[in-house]
């Protein structure tokens, strides 16, 4: 096994530095690493594996996680439109028209029929979401539909996976079954809701009150993990306790520094879900039905984008309607799992539930590059001028030409007054949580984060800014805040407090053309002052 592990992390690795010098995205390199490996070690049962399979689900888990974070409820409740109406057309839909034509025309029966509708009108949340956020997309309007859209498709599996239960069990139990999932549902939500809403607060500020990373770290692994356990013990997905408990953090201070360190375990996970896909693809299975797959995968894809075309295309103009189903063309991991669900449970024949798996698995792959060349792909259908669809429309993004104030202590404060006295817009970032309760009490633009975490300083829009202006008395901090400013900016905009001439000079290697000398400024301040008595 430790063998396994060591030639998946070189082989993933080895791919993703090649794939990246030619823009390819790093799922692919993941996709095509669990295929390598399954041939190699002859791993296909492998994924049927119920930890394996668990551990990559967690990818999913915390991406839904970090989605929450994204949305408190009243973004929810704002976005009601593109998550309910848009979202809940677009699987009826679509569902509907997959389940008449498998039990139609293909004379496939009517459960397996409804089951396989109901899978294929899911899309990839995991790699849709991912690609999105990358390439900075999910803040525009195109953006929030496909999110919209892809949140109530989320929620579907619920009563898909219900559904799957219903139609395999013998009995008459299923009034019983559907109250029992009403009343989970019902004391799920209200648990979650009021945690959130009494606990988390003064959880985390107890928490960050010992200025420990790995605290604060283990502190968001347990809500996640502990969330996603629950909801899986009242019978629902894990993703959906994740995203419960991402909405419900979203609502406290913490929000961005609990994202920016959750972003390695999510990408880790990710990874390792990935690699699981690539291990399910067949060869096999594809040579001896090339045909079919053929021509299902081109009519899957373009029944979807017409169906996501025509919902869309009544709320918002031409170019981000095209945008959005673009975007959702794909089938969905959720897909993979209601597939394995269904013939494991003698709903859906294997042969045929094999050539829908490889299709999802096809789609999945054309994803990154139809998503890369999105802008490109509209155009050529849409040679109009209206581009709504670029616009953001998230408060942080409207932020540029703005300073960045990095620690708002005694100096941080005298420097916020002097930008505010000058009109100019700002926004601070202290790692301090009573001194950013204290700020935002009084309505200042001060967040939570540690400033050292290239996430928390593109959550600000680092590159938009006008200026950095960095005041902190930790000298070792101040040079990991400065490298990783550096990394972002080339410092070209960075002014620097250092406390003596030593620090200056360890900075010398960033690029740094304005380092302003505290002992310097003191002695020629006390000289002057001795120089006018």
């Amino acid at each position: 096994m430790l063998e396994i592990i060591i030639y998946t992390i070189f082989i993933s690795t080895i791919l993703n530095v090649i794939l990246k010098k030619f823009s390819i995205p790093t799922i692919i390199g993941y996709i095509a690493t669990g295929t390598i490996i399954a041939y190699s070690f002859n791993l296909h049962e492998a994924i049927h594996n119920q930890d394996l399979r668990e551990i990559a689900e967690f990818g999913v888990v915390f991406l839904l996680f970090s989605i929450g974070l994204e949305f408190s409820v009243k973004h929810l409740i704002k976005m009601k439109k593109e998550v309910f109406l848009y979202g809940g057309l677009q699987v009826f839909l679509t569902a509907s028209f997959f389940t008449f034509v498998a039990n139609g025309l293909f004379s496939i029966e009517i459960k397996s029929s409804i089951i396989i509708g109901a899978a294929l009108a899911l899309s990839s949340t995991a790699i849709v979401l991912k690609l999105l956020n990358e390439n900075g997309d999910i803040n525009k309007t195109f953006g929030q539909k496909t999110l919209g859209i892809l949140l109530f498709q989320d929620i579907a599996v619920i009563p898909i996976l219900l559904m799957i239960t219903i139609f395999s069990i013998a009995d008459n139990s299923i009034s019983t079954l559907l109250m029992k999932t009403f009343l989970n549902a019902i004391i799920l939500l209200i648990g979650l809701f009021l945690t959130g809403k009494y606990l988390l607060e003064p959880f985390f500020h107890q928490v960050s009150k010992t200025k420990s990373n790995e605290i604060f770290i283990s502190s968001i692994l347990l809500i996640v993990i502990g969330a996603s356990f629950v909801s899986h013990q009242f019978g629902f997905s894990y993703s959906l306790g994740a995203f419960i408990a991402g909405m419900m953090i979203s609502e406290t201070t913490y929000k961005n520094q609990v994202e920016a360190d959750l972003i390695p375990f999510r990408d880790l996970l990710l990874g390792v879900f990935f690699i699981t896909v690539g291990m399910q693809l067949d060869f096999k299975i594809i040579y001896e039905n090339i045909t079919i797959i053929s021509l299902l995968l081109p009519a899957l894809i373009v029944v979807k984008i017409v169906i996501i075309f025509t919902i869309l295309r009544f709320s918002t103009d031409k170019r981000s309607a095209l945008k959005s189903s673009l975007s959702l063309f794909q089938l969905g991991e959720f897909a993979l799992v209601i597939f394995e669900l269904s013939f494991a449970k003698g709903l859906l024949d294997p042969v045929v539930g094999q050539i829908l798996i490889v299709t999802v698995i096809i789609s999945m792959i054309m994803t990154p590059f139809v998503l890369k060349n999105i802008s490109v792909i509209a155009d050529i259908f849409n040679r109009g001028k209206n581009n709504n669809d670029d616009l953001h429309i998230v408060d942080n993004e409207s932020l540029k030409n703005h300073i960045i104030l990095i620690g708002y202590g005694r100096l941080g404060k005298h420097i916020s007054k002097l930008i505010q006295k000058n009109g100019t817009k700002y926004i601070a970032i202290e790692g301090d949580i009573q001194t950013v309760k204290e700020a935002q009490e009084l309505n200042l633009p001060v967040i939570f984060g540690n400033a050292s975490q290239k996430h928390i300083l593109e959550s600000v829009n680092i590159k938009d800014a006008s200026a950095v202006i960095v005041s902190i008395g930790n000298s070792r901090k101040l040079t990991h805040i400065c490298e990783v400013v550096n990394e972002l900016t080339r410092n070209s905009k960075t002014i620097v407090k250092v406390n003596k001439f030593e620090e200056k000079d360890e900075l010398s290697r960033l690029n740094l053309s304005h380092i302003i000398v505290e002992t310097e400024n003191t002695a020629k301040a006390m000289f002057d002052e001795a120089m006018k008595i």
